[in-house]
């Protein structure tokens, strides 16, 4: 058996070092000039040689493939902020559009009405559903007074109950403890159009001998309450005869989307004398009529 010297031990284990580190550093090109030899060292470290060549390709392919996705799911990010952003400004420009046509509705009746009216927005609603009132941005600094009528260009609201110097409480047409004077367009029969604890609107007081029928328009008589004569109120849905009662009861579908009360004018002033029927606001529609 031969035995290695110390200098001969030391000089084999320096060249294990440097073939190691040839093989760490150096993977691929040292692997085949360690193939070249041919010998029993060459293919026992180029085993090594190869699983270690191996697990470095893998780990770069899987580094690799990392910052790939990670790039993919930053970008993927970045566009879906910049789509959030687009969306918000699309429906912002949706809805400065549809103002822009409700407001030029407003004007374009403001400059055919014949009577004073203040532009508001609709800024609150009551928050405890004993009555169905709304908050005006608009109030006494504006002219608005407390028994003032409220309108669309669509027909009646309601009716200004409490102002402040900045804001008013409109008390909506459908709250029971409203009222107001109307007529039947066609028939020219009087009545009173109330609110009902439905949040709906009916005509009480109409004669029993008057022709109503369903589809007829009700409109303001003009002769109290803070209207002119003939602003469209609603139209009539069903008719009630009720036994030992000395007239009859409409159910009334409002002329006006009390849903949808965004911006409203307030009749500052009246015309000086009552016309008749002047004011044909009343869009051409097939009423929702109750069997």
């Amino acid at each position: 058996m031969v035995r290695l010297t110390y200098g001969s031990r030391r000089w084999f284990l320096g060249l294990v070092t440097l073939l190691l580190f040839l093989l760490l550093l150096l993977p691929a090109q040292t692997q085949g000039i360690l193939l070249q030899f041919g010998g029993p060292l060459g293919h026992v470290l180029a085993w090594p040689l190869e699983a270690w060549s191996s697990l470095t390709t893998a780990v770069t392919d899987l580094w690799d493939g990392y910052v790939a996705l990670r790039y993919v799911y930053e970008e993927n990010q970045r566009l879906e902020r910049e789509t959030a952003l687009l969306r918000e400004q699309n429906n912002q420009l949706r809805e400065a559009a549809a103002a822009g046509q409700r407001l030029a509705a407003l004007l374009e009746f403001k400059e055919r009405a014949g009577f004073d009216t203040v532009a508001a927005r609709v800024i609150g609603k009551d928050a405890t559903n004993w009555y169905q009132a709304v908050l005006l941005d608009k109030g006494e600094s504006e002219g608005i007074q407390p028994e003032m009528g409220v309108m669309t260009p669509a027909g009646v609201v309601g009716r200004v109950v409490k102002t402040t110097g900045s804001t008013a409480v409109v008390l909506l047409l459908t709250d029971p403890n409203n009222a107001l004077a109307a007529l039947l367009q066609r028939t020219r029969d009087e009545g009173i159009v109330e609110g009902t604890p439905q949040r709906s609107i009916r005509m009480k007081y109409i004669p029993l001998l008057s022709g109503v029928r369903t589809g007829d328009w009700i409109v303001t008589s003009g002769l109290v309450g803070g209207f002119p004569r003939g602003l469209p109120v609603g139209v009539v849905t069903k008719i009630e005869k009720e036994e030992g009662e000395g007239f009859q009861v409409a159910e009334v579908e409002p002329a006006a989307d009390f849903s949808k009360l965004e911006e409203v004018l307030v009749i500052t002033k009246l015309p000086d004398a009552p016309e008749s029927d002047t004011f044909q606001l009343a869009p051409k529609r097939t009423p929702k009529t109750t069997p």
